[in-house]
């Protein structure tokens, strides 16, 4: 099977066009989406997280344990958390009462905070967690529904106050433990290594830690059976030897191992393309539930048993869950209005693969996906969609089209150099669209912001030009 019948199965149900909002014009770039999640107030510098999950009677108690930084001063401190109860709180040690307007957890400061000072939060809480409601409907911790009483984690983009209190913005980073109780026979697979694994008479501890830095709704967790396999690889960029590894349940172990074989060719590929890999850990987990799409939890990324067949049907989508390692997880967007710089450098990697392995060309995927969106209904600006559009399909195929009409304009020595150089450049931080822009700018000696404004802001959709001599 070719990629493009491949993405015809993968992409055949595209999210259905919604109305323009007031924030599609780029000269209201300073409006954030979503902005009754996550606080500039302040930042956070670490997560240590405490969870113990019950799956006979679904219920999680935990215990977060954060650092942050002030931004302003403060008398109260705000969080994200949905669904779960506070039980107690403490603000710099001090014993605090909780408040609660929605969604908000609010936290009285003892004595005011000024700017620039570091200070730590301590949040016991409880309940049942489950997916939250969100414009793009029910996202976060779930339920696998398997007959161990498996969980998963899906955030994206809205989703992390499911399970945990958190600064939820996409640009607010930071380092994570998680220490996670599950019963007996059960596991946990968390962001980041393996630090300690111990069994007690009835329970299991797991602990692992990511330095990240990582934004909150990339953490992760799945608890439940699994059969767990490292691979190897070499890091294409330092040539240093790199170790993967996989979950997934033992009933889908075949299909499983087969799908997500080619993953070592996979990463000495895109580090020879993209640059050293940014993180210290990569695997893919496969829970057993259907999932409408995989999710690229930062060094875990998440598919459901619908994405192995041991065919390697869904192959395009491991790539896309790879690729947004560097593009999206290391390098992360400043706000939800920039998320082409997710998806199509994304999308655009499955296209590299797709060249990579000798099945159709970058450029032939291109152009038949140029003939797809030109037949779509106009109306949407990639980069600034509107917030009820940023998982519109047709981001990710123009977002793609556009790198490849930069790979078309300046040709690859210099396209695959601005690659590097993006995440080069912006490793570990967030970054935006302008960014981009001025950064692909000092690639060339030639104007190329006509070229990205173009095919970035215009409704029209720009044509594709054959190559030309770099």
């Amino acid at each position: 099977m070719t990629w493009c019948s491949r993405r015809a199965l993968i992409r055949g149900a595209a999210l259905a066009t919604l109305a323009t909002t007031a924030t599609d014009d780029p000269a209201l770039r300073t409006e954030r989406y979503f902005a009754g999640h996550g606080s500039y107030a302040h930042r956070t510098l670490a997560y240590d997280l405490r969870l113990a999950y019950d799956p006979a009677v679904a219920t999680l108690d935990g215990r977060a344990h954060i650092h942050a930084v002030s931004e302003r001063p403060l008398r109260q401190v705000h969080l994200d958390l949905a669904g779960l109860s506070v039980h107690d709180a403490h603000v710099d040690g001090v014993s605090v009462r909780p408040g609660h307007k929605g969604d908000k957890l609010i936290l009285p400061t003892p004595r005011p905070i000024t700017a620039g000072t570091p200070f730590t939060l301590e949040i016991g809480y409880a309940g049942r967690p489950g997916p939250v409601r969100t414009p793009f409907g029910q996202i976060g911790w779930d339920r696998t529904g398997d007959a161990h009483g498996g969980t998963l984690v899906a955030s994206q983009p809205l989703g992390a106050p499911s399970w945990f209190p958190c600064n939820d913005r996409p640009d607010d980073k930071a380092e994570f433990t998680f220490r996670v109780t599950v019963p007996r026979g059960h596991q946990a697979v968390a962001n980041g290594m393996l630090l300690e694994q111990s069994s007690t008479g009835t329970t299991e501890f797991w602990k692992y830690h990511h330095p990240g830095p990582m934004a909150p709704y990339l953490a992760a967790l799945y608890t439940g059976r699994f059969v767990q396999e490292t691979w190897q690889a070499r890091d294409t960029a330092t040539g240093h030897r790199f170790v993967g590894r996989n979950a997934y349940p033992a009933r889908l172990s075949r299909q499983a191992r087969h799908d997500l074989a080619r993953q070592p060719e996979m990463f000495e590929a895109f580090t020879g393309w993209f640059g050293s890999y940014p993180f210290e850990t990569y695997g893919a987990v496969v829970v057993d539930a259907d999932l409408e799409q995989p999710v690229e939890n930062q060094t875990v990324s998440l598919f459901g048993r619908n994405h192995v067949d041991g065919e390697r049907t869904w192959e395009t989508l491991v790539a896309h869950e790879l690729v947004h390692h560097w593009y999206g997880n290391s390098v992360s967007v400043r706000d939800w209005r920039d998320i082409w710089l997710n998806e199509g450098f994304a999308t655009y990697g499955e296209w590299l693969w797709s060249e990579h392995i000798g099945e159709d060309s970058a450029d032939t995927i291109a152009r038949a996906a140029w003939h797809t969106l030109a037949q779509k209904a106009k109306g949407l600006r990639i980069a600034a969609p509107g917030p009820d559009r940023i998982f519109d399909d047709r981001l990710y195929d123009r977002g793609a089209c556009t790198l490849h009409a930069l790979r078309l304009a300046l040709g690859d020595e210099r396209f695959f150099a601005i690659l590097r150089g993006w995440h080069h450049a912006h490793r570990g931080n967030s970054a935006d669209t302008t960014a981009f822009i001025a950064h692909a700018g000092r690639y060339t000696p030639s104007k190329i912001e006509p070229l990205l404004y173009a095919w970035l802001y215009d409704e029209h959709l720009p044509p594709l030009r054959p190559p030309t001599v770099a």
